[in-house]
């Protein structure tokens, strides 16, 4: 039988211990490509209105421009991960960029609705090329230990950072010049990075091709695009709601086809070996959810902003800033702290953090005077989530060789991407639950502290889960500066 699974690009005999010149410009580029991704994120959420109004978007269709990005970026993350390992890692990353610009040129120039979500879907696609062959370059090129924890922890600040960067900039270029700047924003850097990359990147991939697994990609692609398209609608109408209930069961349905389907293929997308490691297993769904409850948050605190205490939509953005701090705080610490406590002690003790953090949020009030308690637990809860999101990162991508890299890093793109686009429908709708329709900003504080206190059970939910299942081994204590 003929695998990928001991087959990896030759590697030095002596991975560098530090880091060199050539590596910290690989890191440069590849994290300017992944924060640039983050911000695709949420770079559009304030100019949705504005946007809807000048394409002629009806209030019904307006969040097809989030739904139809959201749709192609995540059903389509694993299969261009495990592309990448087969076509060249660059290749598929340079690709995806190249494609990214193109698209974004086409959605600043959009003069109606359709060209506008042609230019979103081509923008979903491109992440769901870019993201998993960019953190596989990123393992691949650093060898797993200090570095490549630090790399990553590096990566998860900078797109936290992405995230919440977006949702200001969104802010600033619809205000100050047009929501086109949203997309155009984009042009510049993709051409930058496209420009540079290929003189510093090196070709990452097997030294065999395998054949792509077809029944196994069209299962957990259409699986996924169910699973996403059934949470969006759940956000809408409620999870009582037939029809979403019906594609989330396809969903579920496909992906248990997906896996008995790549127990009998010679070379399946994902070795079932992989999919039974604990470490991928559950430093995935460790990852999910940590990407389900501060991306929701993000989205409670806008509605207690905005709804409750009057807030302009900009105003509510920048707010947000402190947010991005403390993932950057975090992610910069994270390679020290599970160098010293190790990595799933390093995730369990992010999350407790998050879930305190995000509990004191349940104390917010009607009258600005919560200002306060808002920017502290969300700069706490920001720290505690990207030591979560880095140890997920270095639990799921551990113990596999280069040749499964971009396998691996698919796997964990799709639980990141499956998670931002699950958060929020989850979170809506206990809102609405509790709410209903009412624009009392009274009852709406009350809908979000519930909301809030279900999201703190579900960071809490993932430390248990954590603490029982994962075992993962200790990081060096000495890590070498960056």
């Amino acid at each position: 039988m003929s695998t990928l699974d001991d087959v990896s690009e030759q590697q030095p005999s002596a991975p560098p211990a530090r880091l060199t010149g050539r590596l910290r410009l690989v890191l440069v580029v590849l994290l300017v490509a992944q924060f640039m991704l983050a911000v695709d994120f949420s770079i559009l959420n304030v100019a949705l209105p504005v946007m809807g109004r000048g394409l002629g978007f009806s209030l019904g269709n307006l969040q097809w421009i989030a739904t139809s990005f959201a749709l192609a970026a995540a059903g389509f993350t694993l299969l261009f991960g495990r592309i990448a390992d087969l076509v060249g890692r660059r290749r598929l990353f340079l690709a995806g960029l190249a494609v990214l610009g193109a698209a974004s040129l086409l959605g600043g120039l959009a003069v109606n609705p359709e060209m506008l979500l042609i230019a979103r879907v081509a923008q979903g696609l491109a992440t769901a090329a870019v993201t998993p062959a960019g953190l596989s370059l990123l393992t691949s090129s650093f060898p797993e230990g200090p570095l490549r924890s630090r790399a990553l922890g590096l990566n998860g600040a900078l797109m936290s950072a992405g995230f919440t960067t977006g949702a200001v900039l969104g802010g600033v270029l619809t205000d100050l010049l047009s929501w086109r700047w949203s997309f155009l924003v984009n042009v510049p850097v993709a051409l930058a990075v496209l420009i540079v990359a290929p003189t510093v990147i090196a070709e990452s991939r097997g030294d065999r091709r395998a054949r792509l697994d077809l029944p196994g990609a069209l299962a957990v692609t259409v699986g996924l695009l169910s699973l996403v398209y059934g949470l969006t609608r759940a956000g809408e109408h409620g999870f009582g709601d037939p029809k979403a209930l019906l594609w989330l069961i396809l969903g579920v349905v496909l992906l248990v086809v997906f896996y008995f389907v790549e127990k009998g293929v010679p070379e399946p997308l994902v070795p079932v070996r992989i999919l039974r490691r604990r470490t991928v297993i559950f430093g995935n769904l460790a990852g999910l959810l940590a990407f389900v409850t501060e991306t929701s948050l993000v989205f409670l605190m806008t509605l207690y902003l905005q709804k409750v205490l009057g807030f302009s939509p900009l105003a509510a953005g920048l707010s947000f800033g402190v947010l991005g701090l403390g993932t950057v705080v975090g992610g910069v610490t994270a390679a020290r702290v599970i160098g010293r406590i190790g990595t799933t002690p390093a995730l369990v003790t992010g999350g407790l953090v998050q879930a305190v953090a995000t509990v004191a949020l349940v104390g917010l009030g009607d009258s600005r005077s919560s200002m306060w308690l808002l920017l502290t637990a969300t700069f706490v809860g920001g720290v505690g989530n990207m030591l979560v999101i880095v140890g997920f990162m270095v639990t799921a991508t551990s113990g596999l060789p280069d040749a499964e890299q971009g396998m691996a890093t698919g796997m964990a793109t799709m639980s990141q991407q499956v998670g931002i686009t699950m958060g929020t429908p989850i979170m809506s709708a206990v809102v609405t639950a509790h709410a209903g329709g009412s624009a009392d900003a009274e009852v709406i504080l009350d809908g979000v502290s519930v909301a809030v206190l279900v999201n703190a059970l579900i960071v809490v939910a993932g430390v248990i889960m954590a603490a029982l299942f994962l075992r993962t081994g200790k990081e060096p204590k000495r890590l070498q500066r960056v």
